[in-house]
């Protein structure tokens, strides 16, 4: 898979934009990988040498690995209903984010990715469609599906594949997350089981951010609906709210809206959209951490951050210390093909977040608490990390 040479621009009131200019005739495109300019190579690539690679897979199926494109190869599977922070824009219009994501695949971790856009939003639908395409693929990413059918998907589709499945906008966004929280952590000179966090947001991002937060050794953790705190008093909580409330407030007696929550806590991860007031930002603990992630609009804008807080990050380009998948996920799938993985299990996104926060190294400052995309060590550091905590989890099989 290449970036491609775009053909002409469509005219009209988009002529001239730069950005309409980059998406003409999309941004990816197949490539060969072998010479064709004989009869002899033809002979080789297709009829008749091909059966002979076709007989050796239908003996013996792991050889799929070694002979096609499978075992470097994701799919990238949306239904289009939580694109960006656009929403539920359909399946067309969610194209050109997967083929983004498809050549961030490629530039950062050197894995091909196909962009899939499903034209349904039924559960069992999308599950069925995936695991019936799952044979041209070694991994499955998961990408902009809303919550909470994502959480259901994800679920379905790991209890009936054997290769790697993840939901980005939950496990990405969650990893990188933790990597750049473990460096303020650092910097402010706090341990994660006496930190007092907050999270709003409880669709798919909050609830990985939460969960993963809780692996690596967070206990004071409080996540927030429009609501307020998830606690299992609650009657309106979902099954997959209920059960962050059990491990969250439940654990520490917390309840009330996101403004109680905010008086005294350590650390803000919004994750939510929507706006903090700054005064109830200012009643946090001092040394306050805050991550304001939506996009483009933070939580807590930096400038508002920066008044009441030490650490900020965002989610924004513009901004230092981004949270931005792109961190993660290339790696993460890099990882898991090097070692030909079945799944990606939770001991293998802490290796990744883990592998992240090293990165910084003595580096560490208030602006500089994650790496950057662009740092060439990225891929490789998360990657080797991910593969040997695989090896460690029993699910690699080589």
């Amino acid at each position: 898979m290449a970036l491609s040479s775009s053909p002409s621009q469509p005219g009209g009131p988009r002529a001239g934009s730069p950005v309409f200019a980059l998406h003409a005739g999309g941004k990816m495109e197949i490539a060969s990988t072998v010479a064709l300019t004989s009869r002899d190579d033809l002979s080789l690539a297709y009829t008749p040498g091909v059966a002979q690679v076709c007989e050796a897979i239908a003996a013996e199926p792991a050889l799929v690995d070694d002979y096609t494109w499978v075992s470097n190869t994701v799919a990238v599977v949306t239904d289009g209903t939580a694109v960006l922070g656009l929403g539920d824009i359909g399946p067309a219009a969610a194209m050109p984010v997967m083929e983004g994501k498809a050549v961030l695949f490629k530039q950062f971790g050197g894995v091909d990715a196909i962009p899939i856009c499903l034209d349904t939003t039924d559960a069992d639908e999308i599950v069925e469609t995936v695991v019936r395409l799952a044979p041209s693929f070694g991994g499955i990413n998961l990408e902009d599906i809303s919550a909470p059918r994502c959480f259901e998907i994800e679920q379905r589709l790991k209890e009936r594949l054997n290769i790697p499945v993840f939901h980005d906008d939950q496990h990405g966004t969650a990893v990188v997350a933790l990597a750049a929280l473990e460096g303020a952590l650092r910097l402010t000179g706090r341990a994660h089981h006496d930190t007092r966090v907050v999270i709003s947001g409880a669709g798919a991002a909050g609830v990985a951010v939460a969960r993963i937060l809780l692996a690596a050794g967070i206990r004071d953790l409080a996540v927030t609906d429009r609501k307020g705190v998830l606690h299992s008093s609650r009657h309106d909580l979902t099954p997959v709210k209920r059960a962050l409330a059990a491990e969250t407030a439940d654990r520490t007696g917390r309840t009330g809206s996101l403004a109680d929550a905010f008086v005294g806590a350590d650390v803000y991860i919004g994750v939510s959209g929507g706006t903090v007031p700054e005064e109830v930002v200012a009643t946090m603990a001092d040394d306050a951490i805050i991550f304001g992630l939506a996009n483009p609009t933070p939580e807590v804008h930096p400038d508002v951050a920066h008044r009441h807080g030490r650490v900020v990050a965002t989610g924004r380009s513009d901004f230092p210390n981004q949270i931005n998948n792109v961190l993660a996920f290339p790696g993460i799938f890099r990882g898991a093909f090097d070692v030909r993985a079945t799944s990606i299990t939770e001991s293998m996104k802490l290796a990744a977040a883990n592998a992240l926060a090293d990165l910084v190294g003595d580096a560490l400052s208030e602006d500089y608490v994650i790496p950057s995309p662009f740092d060439p060590r990225v891929g490789p550091a998360v990657a080797s990390a991910v593969a040997e905590a695989a090896r460690r989890d029993g699910v690699a099989r080589r």
